[in-house]
């Protein structure tokens, strides 16, 4: 199925040239996804501002913390493979994880419960480093707190659920990634690459002391962890949102399970899952995430029970000094 823009101009249309104006991001791209069926898919502004590059519906962005939600995906689906626990402690696939780590679960690392620090701060961002040199890098860290105590949002601890998902599932986890969830759904994304030719990719800026400006250079091996390191454009979103309407890719319980509020060590409830963020308001329950890297704004939100999914990535213009992915 070939997903394709509206041809006129609609209610849509301007509220999105409103806000890039207002916002002064160079190109958007968005999908809305009901009952199955794109709605809307397209692209508006500038992909490229030095090339005058048109964003299209097929354009690729970067997710940043957007492509968390696929990492969990691929979790569960190793879990249903009976590869990994989700109750088993990080150890049991790391052996070589330090004491502080021993009742940390696969679980904690999915609701960001398990204590994990937010980054490491002992990572050059300009420098590469296999997964096993992250891991020994991780290892050194302290937990900010004991395991299950509380909710403290840690991109470290994706980065090594993806590493963890490289070694029981036997080969790098963002190839998994393609093969289980972006083939099986329609889509054509995939993990950044800085060497690669990537027809449609978009430039990413950052607006510094007023002035606009490329983002900045991040190493290519820093550029692949599990932290959300890929490309999708908005069609790929569109086919992703169909996707979590069926239970073809990922089945019902799966689902059930990402978007289950977490439980802490005092019984309190999180409203945190497996790579999303969840919300009801008025009894209508949706499932949210954001993430921003390296110049570019992600935003979906899926409403289950409305079968409704808005999605829409940007090229960032905020203020910048310091970036992180968040």
């Amino acid at each position: 199925m070939k997903f394709l823009s509206a041809a006129f101009a609609d209610p849509v249309d301007d509220i999105v040239m409103a806000e890039m104006k207002r916002q002064h991001s160079p190109g958007i791209g968005i999908a809305i996804v009901k009952n199955g069926l794109p709605v809307k898919v397209a692209g508006y502004g500038l992909a490229n501002v030095e090339l005058q590059a048109k964003v299209t519906p097929t354009t690729f962005f970067q997710t940043g913390s957007v492509g968390k939600q696929f990492v969990a995906a691929l979790v569960l689906l190793l879990v249903n493979d009976g590869k990994l626990k989700l109750d088993d402690p990080v150890s049991a696939y790391l052996p070589n994880a330090p004491p502080a780590w021993q009742s940390m679960t696969i679980r904690q690392l999915l609701t960001h419960t398990s204590g994990m620090a937010r980054v490491d701060p002992a990572i050059d961002l300009r420098k590469d480093y296999t997964e096993d040199e992250l891991l020994e890098s991780a290892y050194k860290l302290a937990p900010s707190n004991p395991p299950g105590e509380r909710y403290d949002y840690s991109n470290l601890g994706y980065q090594v659920l993806g590493i963890v998902c490289s070694k029981v599932g036997g080969r790098f986890y963002g190839d998994q990634l393609r093969e289980r969830l972006f083939v099986p759904s329609g889509m054509s994304s995939r993990i950044i690459s800085e060497r690669d030719i990537v027809p449609g990719r978009a430039a990413g800026y950052d607006r510094v002391d007023g002035v606009l400006k490329n983002q900045q250079w991040v190493s290519p091996s820093l550029n692949t962890t599990a932290d959300g390191s890929l490309y999708v454009s908005a069609e790929d979103m569109a086919r992703w949102s169909i996707a979590l309407d069926g239970d073809t890719v990922l089945t019902h319980a799966m689902k059930e399970a990402m978007w289950t509020p977490s439980t802490l060590n005092s019984g309190e409830r999180w409203d945190y899952g497996f790579g999303w963020r969840l919300f009801n308001e008025e009894g209508r329950r949706s499932v949210r995430h954001r993430g921003d890297w390296q110049g570019f704004t992600s935003h979906i939100v899926h409403f289950p029970e409305d079968r409704l999914t808005i999605r829409r990535t940007r090229t960032r213009l905020a203020e910048v000094r310091v970036k992180t992915l968040v």
